[in-house]
């Protein structure tokens, strides 16, 4: 797997993405975690296809900042960047933006796991 690869999710949001409906906040903007959620998403895209089969990524950890609110109706863009390959750690440069410009940017860290070897540790 190489490094420089990007993927974009986009989503338009709606009222089930603001901050007031999923209980991080109280205002009609873009709730964090919805904007998290996109970058993870770009993320786990951005290496789908380069996964052997039974093969799939799980997050690890996302230190992101949220700069600036997003509207319902507004389209968000979140962009992932694959910076870092150690093993099975992958590490992304991931950032958000919406008609404006910038809303977010961060790093995220995702790891490769078995799918059957994972899932069978849920209890």
């Amino acid at each position: 797997m190489e490094t420089g690869k990007k993927y974009t999710s986009t989503l338009v949001v709606e009222e089930c993405h603001l901050a007031y409906a999923v209980g991080s906040g109280d205002l009609r903007v873009l709730a964090t975690p919805i904007m998290l959620a996109l970058m993870e998403n770009a993320a786990m895209l951005c290496v789908a296809d380069s996964l052997d089969e039974g093969y799939t990524t799980v997050g690890g950890h996302i230190a992101a900042s949220h700069i600036k609110p997003t509207g319902i109706g507004h389209t968000v863009s979140a962009t992932a960047e694959l910076i870092g390959v150690e093993g099975r750690k992958l590490k992304f440069k991931v950032s958000a933006s919406d008609e404006d410009g910038l809303i977010g940017e961060g790093e995220h860290l995702r790891f490769i796991v078995g799918r059957e070897k994972f899932m069978n540790k849920v209890k």
